[in-house]
C-alpha cells in the first residue's frame, strides 16, 4: 500500500511539468496554441540583436568619421601643400582641442640669448643718437573739400599721393600725417592720460570689439615691475567684455585694472573694423604714450613669458638697434603674403590686388637675398622699439599705409623699409625666438567682416547700402590713383611655403 502510494506521488510530480507545461502553452483562452508565439518571437529576437548592432556599427563608424576629421584637420595645419594649409583655422575650437590633444605639432622654439639676471641689466643713460630726423612734428588737422563741403575729419587725415610721397623724403626737420587729428576719435580719458605720463617703460597690448581678455604675464622681475607701465590698451566695447568675464578692481583714482594690466580706454573708434583700430596703440604707441622712451607691443591674445627688460636688453641695447620684429614664419616675398590672406579671407581679394598693383607700380621687388633685410615680411604680434625720431617716423609712415590701404599691416612693412631707402635698420630676428616670447591663445570669439568675403569690386558696386564699403579708412584705394594702373602685372607666386 505504501509502495504504490509512493509511486502515485512520484508519477504525479512527473507529469505536473509537463502540465504546467501544457497549461503555459495552452492556457490565455487558446492564444499560445494558436501558434502565433512560435512565428513571432524569434523575429522579434532577430530584430532586436539587428537594431542594436545596426546602433553600433552607426556609432563606431560615426566615431571614425570624427576621428579622421580631427586627423585631416591637424595635418592640414601643418602640411607643405598649400591648398590643404588654407583650409587651416587655428583659431577654431577644434584646432584648440586636438593642440590639448597632442595631435598638432607644437610651433619651433629656440632659446632666447638673454641674460640671466634682470637686475644685472645696464640701462643706457642716453638714448640713440639722431642721425638723419632731429625734429619730428605731426600734422594735427584734416582740412579737406570735397564739391566745396567739408568731409568729417578722419582719425588719419585725407593723405593726397603728394603728401603721401613727400613723407618717405626723410630730412632733419619733419612733419608728417600720424593718426590722432583733432576731432577724429580714439581719444583718451583724462585720468589715463595723466598716468601714462609717468610711464617712460612700456609693455604695451590691446583688446577690441571683445575679442579678448587680457592674459598676466609670467616670469617678470620685481624690478621690471616697477620699472615698467602694462597698458591695456580697449574700447569701449571690450571694457564692458571683460568687465563680464573677469575681475576688474578699481585704485583710488578710478583707473581700471586686471591683475598687472592698466586699462587704458580709447573712446570712439576711429575706423568701422576692429582690426584697424588694433593698429592705433600696436603700431602708433609713441603718439599714445608721448614720454615712453622704450616700449614693447604684444598682441592682446599672447600671454608674454620673458621678462620685458631682458627683452630690451637682447633686441636693442647689446647690439644697439632701435627697433625690432621677428621674421615670418613662412613668407619673405610681399606678393606671396598678398597671395595667402586672399586664399585664408583677410581682406576683400579685389582690394589686397589693387594694394600690391600699387605698391608694384612704385617699384616694389619680391624679396631676394640681395635686399638689405632678410625678410619683407615680419611676424607683428611683437614690437620692440625706442623712441627716436627715425623710429617714430617709420612707425608714422607705417601707419599712414595701413590707414590709406588695407588693415594687413603685414603688406605694408617691407613698402615703408624700401621707400626709406635703407636709412632706417631694422633688427628682424629669427621666427623661433619670436615663438619663445609668449603663449598663444585662442580668441574668445571669431573676427567677422563682410568686407573680407568680397571676391569682386562689382559686389561693392551692387551694395547699395554701403555696407561693404569703410567709411573712415582703406580710402587711398578708392581715391583715383595718379598713375595707370592697368598696365600692371603682380608678379607670379609660386605658394612655395604654408598659407597661414
Amino acid at each position: 500500500m505504501g509502495s504504490n502510494f509512493l509511486r502515485f506521488i512520484s508519477l504525479r510530480a512527473n507529469r505536473r511539468p509537463d502540465r504546467n507545461h501544457l497549461q503555459s502553452r495552452d492556457g490565455k483562452e487558446g492564444f499560445l496554441a494558436s501558434g502565433k508565439l512560435y512565428q513571432d518571437s524569434p523575429m522579434k529576437i532577430i530584430w532586436k540583436r539587428g537594431f542594436i548592432r545596426l546602433v553600433l556599427v552607426a556609432g563606431i563608424i560615426w566615431g571614425l568619421l570624427i576621428l579622421t576629421a580631427l586627423l585631416f584637420h591637424a595635418w592640414s595645419c601643418q602640411s607643405s601643400i598649400a591648398f590643404f594649409s588654407a583650409l587651416c583655422n587655428k583659431s577654431s575650437v577644434i584646432y584648440g582641442a586636438i593642440q590639448s590633444l597632442g595631435l598638432v605639432t607644437p610651433p619651433h622654439r629656440c632659446s632666447i640669448p638673454v641674460a640671466d639676471d634682470p637686475n644685472k641689466i645696464v640701462i643706457p643713460k642716453r638714448g640713440s643718437p639722431e642721425k638723419y630726423v632731429q625734429s619730428l612734428s605731426y600734422i594735427m588737422e584734416d582740412v579737406t573739400a570735397t564739391n566745396e563741403s567739408q568731409s568729417p575729419p578722419l582719425f588719419g587725415g585725407h593723405i593726397t599721393w603728394k603728401q603721401r610721397d613727400d613723407s618717405f623724403k626723410v630730412k632733419p626737420n619733419m612733419k608728417v600725417h600720424c593718426g590722432f587729428i583733432r576731432n577724429g576719435g580714439a581719444e583718451m580719458v583724462q585720468r589715463d592720460i595723466k598716468y601714462v605720463k609717468k610711464c617712460r617703460f612700456v609693455v604695451a597690448s590691446g583688446i577690441f570689439d571683445g575679442y579678448d581678455t587680457p592674459h598676466q604675464p609670467s616670469n617678470i622681475s620685481a624690478r621690471s615691475q616697477k620699472l615698467f607701465c602694462f597698458l591695456m590698451v580697449v574700447d569701449e566695447v571690450s571694457l564692458e567684455f571683460i568687465k563680464k568675464n573677469v575681475t576688474v578692481r578699481e585704485d583710488n583714482e578710478g583707473g581700471e585694472w586686471v591683475g598687472i594690466w592698466r586699462l587704458i580706454l580709447l573712446k570712439h573708434p576711429p575706423y568701422d573694423e576692429p582690426r584697424r583700430n588694433g593698429k592705433v596703440p600696436k603700431i602708433l604707441t609713441h603718439r599714445l604714450f608721448l614720454q615712453a622712451q622704450y616700449s614693447i607691443w604684444i598682441d592682446g591674445k599672447m600671454e608674454l613669458i620673458v621678462d620685458p627688460l631682458l627683452l630690451l636688453d637682447r633686441y636693442l641695447w647689446r647690439e644697439k638697434n632701435t627697433f625690432a620684429i621677428a621674421q615670418h614664419k613662412h613668407h619673405r616675398n610681399v606678393y606671396e603674403e598678398a597671395d595667402a590672406n586672399k586664399r585664408r579671407k583677410r581682406y576683400a581679394r579685389p582690394l589686397i590686388d589693387l594694394h600690391m598693383k600699387i605698391y608694384r607700380y612704385e617699384g616694389m621687388e619680391p624679396w631676394n637675398p640681395q635686399k638689405s633685410t632678410p625678410s619683407d615680411i615680419p611676424e607683428g604680434a611683437v614690437i620692440i622699439r625706442e623712441h627716436t625720431a627715425l623710429s617714430n617716423l617709420f612707425s608714422c609712415l607705417w601707419f599712414n599705409e595701413v590707414h590709406l590701404f588695407t588693415p594687413r599691416d603685414q603688406l605694408s612693412f617691407g613698402y615703408v623699409v624700401y621707400r626709406l631707402g635703407g636709412l632706417f635698420k631694422i633688427f628682424m630676428f629669427p621666427n623661433c625666438e619670436y615663438n619663445s616670447i609668449f603663449i598663444l591663445h585662442n580668441h574668445t570669439r571669431e573676427h567677422s567682416s563682410k568686407v573680407e568675403w568680397v571676391k569682386s569690386l562689382d559686389e561693392f558696386k551692387k551694395d547699395k547700402t554701403g555696407g561693404l564699403k569703410e567709411s573712415r579708412g582703406g580710402l587711398g584705394l578708392w581715391t583715383p590713383y595718379p598713375g595707370n594702373l592697368d598696365s600692371v602685372v603682380l608678379p607670379p607666386v609660386k605658394r612655395t611655403s604654408k598659407a597661414g
